[in-house]
């Protein structure tokens, strides 16, 4: 019985999963062939016909500050959701985006940054996601919270996460394995799909951030 109610909640947790995905699938369809021109033209980002509000959040950075909404106005935010222990989509994302971060001009930082937000609190302390994040960019902003900030967060961004059951004392995370795109004033403005290139990323955020 106890084989059957886990099998259960797998399958209920990898249905979830395809659901989300097939939904953000037909809402990327939709905007590629729907949403009309705005701003500038862009490679890699798919932008929104309107920007999406959010929720407030309150999340807990690496650097034991606070990471709420406010946070994302005024300049043009990345974010990614993951964890540290992920064996290949998390390090491979982070790694692209480091190789953005330093083909961007200086005054492109100035209005862009990347947040990485982890979806695995129990395990991803603030020391071992500044470790994490640290190693890629020390200007990367890492943050995580209660499983009820993160769940708000991510179904209002349109992302997904859901624990696999432990096996040999450790666990791994489903999740999301897009980035989206906040704009200035902290609304979602569109979603970024892999496969990550980072010299179109980097122009469109030059693009987008107006700068040279």
């Amino acid at each position: 019985m106890a084989r059957l109610r886990n099998a259960g909640r797998i399958s209920a947790n990898w249905l979830i999963i395809i659901a989300a995905f097939a939904a953000a699938a037909g809402l990327w369809l939709g905007m590629r062939v729907l949403a009309p021109a705005r701003g500038p033209a862009l490679a890699t980002v798919v932008m929104y016909p309107a920007p999406r509000e959010l929720p407030a959040f309150e999340l807990d950075r690496s650097d034991g500050g606070k990471l709420r909404l406010d946070d994302w106005k005024g300049r043009w935010t990345i974010v990614f959701f993951g964890y540290t222990n992920c064996p290949d989509v998390c390090p491979t994302t982070l790694s692209d985006f480091k190789q953005v971060w330093k083909r961007l001009p200086a005054a492109t930082k100035q209005r862009v940054r990347f947040d990485f937000v982890s979806v695995d609190p129990q395990r991803d302390t603030p020391a071992q996601l500044a470790r994490y994040v640290g190693f890629f960019d020390p200007d990367f902003v890492a943050a995580s919270g209660s499983d009820e900030q993160l769940t708000r967060l991510t179904h209002a961004l349109g992302l997904v996460y859901a624990r696999g059951e432990p096996r040999d004392g450790t666990y791994e995370v489903d999740h999301s394995a897009s980035a989206v795109l906040i704009d200035p004033e902290g609304h979602q403005a569109g979603v970024m799909r892999p496969p990550f290139d980072a010299a179109k990323i980097a122009a469109d955020l030059v693009a987008l951030a107006g700068t040279r």
